[in-house]
């Protein structure tokens, strides 16, 4: 009779090492709204008005130099190299008109730069009155809207340099 060799046992692998955890990703810490409304009004009302004050400086300075006459401000590139109408095309001028009170004339230099002194107005008020109030303000838009607002600035670049558009061109 043989001897049957004895079962051989496989050793049990060593235990992995353990998985370090992924570093946490940086991120701007978001203010409570307990904290933004401990702070002193002046405080919570400092960035509105600094952009306020920017904003209505600019457009001082446009209302005060006419972008009608040439030589005051460059010529947009696109429009000079290829002689068509960008987005902004007619900018200036519609913020002009705008300082000086003639939405007519703004809308035909450029609607949608009336469009976004709309909504920009709206958003600094809305901003402005939060502050007072001592409510934070975060404007999250999802990107689905990021990409609306980029197709229709887009396909208002693309009519307003067809024939049929050109009542949009500035």
């Amino acid at each position: 009779m043989t001897a049957e060799p004895p079962p051989q046992t496989v050793p049990p692998a060593p235990p992995a090492p353990p998985a370090s955890p992924a570093p946490p990703v940086p991120q701007a810490p978001l203010l409570e709204a307990e904290e933004f409304r401990s702070r002193p009004l002046g405080r919570r009302l400092l960035a509105p008005l600094a952009t306020l004050a920017g904003t209505g400086a600019a457009f001082a300075y446009v209302a005060a130099v006419d972008p009608n006459e040439p030589g005051h401000y460059p010529v947009c590139p696109l429009l000079r190299f290829t002689g068509l109408y960008c987005p902004g095309c007619g900018g200036l001028r519609s913020a002009h008109a705008v300082a000086h009170g003639d939405l007519a004339t703004a809308l035909g230099a450029n609607a949608l730069a009336v469009a976004g002194y709309a909504v920009c107005a709206v958003l600094m008020a809305v901003w402005l009155v939060r502050a007072v109030r001592g409510a934070p303000t975060r404007i999250d838009l999802k990107p689905a809207l990021w990409w609306v607002i980029g197709a229709l600035t887009a396909l208002f670049a693309v009519i307003r340099n067809l024939p049929f558009g050109s009542a949009l061109a500035p």
